[in-house]
């Protein structure tokens, strides 16, 4: 019967475990050439999404993450990376059509290959990393996950983050 009860607990707490991955580090220039430290953000969640200016999907996850900002203010950070051949006039006008007002970052390609572990990716993907460092969760664009990036879905998992 100890035996039973011992397996038990041990498998409760296996799946009541946090299995998140800890967030890859990093310090990147923005469009004004002001460094943003991974470990400046610690506190609070982060939304981290690689992009592209070119990229239709990433231009509507725009307006979706304005949405996220005006509803969680200070509480959900947010950033986007983008990676050559993005340059500054590029982004400059990203910036200015689609009003964002969260740091786009600049990044030569070493921050998204510690995150996405391969040498190419699709864009947009976006982590979700939670007030202690440690990725909660990854989506990169597909049928299944356009409503992350083009409605509302992004929405719940960050209520659910931040009731923790």
């Amino acid at each position: 019967m100890r035996l039973l009860l011992a397996v038990f607990l041990c498998a409760a707490a296996l799946f009541s475990a946090d299995f998140s991955r800890r967030a890859p580090g990093f310090s990147l220039p923005d469009v004004k050439t002001q460094q943003h430290d991974l470990a400046d953000y610690r506190g609070k969640v982060l939304i981290l999404e690689f992009m592209q200016t070119t990229c239709p999907h990433c231009a509507a996850f725009s307006s979706v993450l304005n949405q996220v900002q005006q509803k969680y203010g200070d509480r959900v950070a947010v950033l986007s990376v983008v990676n050559p051949p993005d340059a500054q006039p590029q982004v400059n006008s990203y910036i200015a059509t689609h009003k964002v007002n969260y740091p786009v970052l600049f990044d030569c390609g070493q921050v998204a290959y510690s995150y996405l572990r391969t040498a190419s990716f699709d864009i947009p993907h976006v982590y979700l990393i939670d007030a202690n460092g440690g990725i909660r969760e990854d989506f990169g664009y597909t049928d299944a996950t356009k409503e992350i990036f083009e409605g509302k879905g992004i929405f719940s998992h960050l209520d659910a983050m931040l009731k923790k």
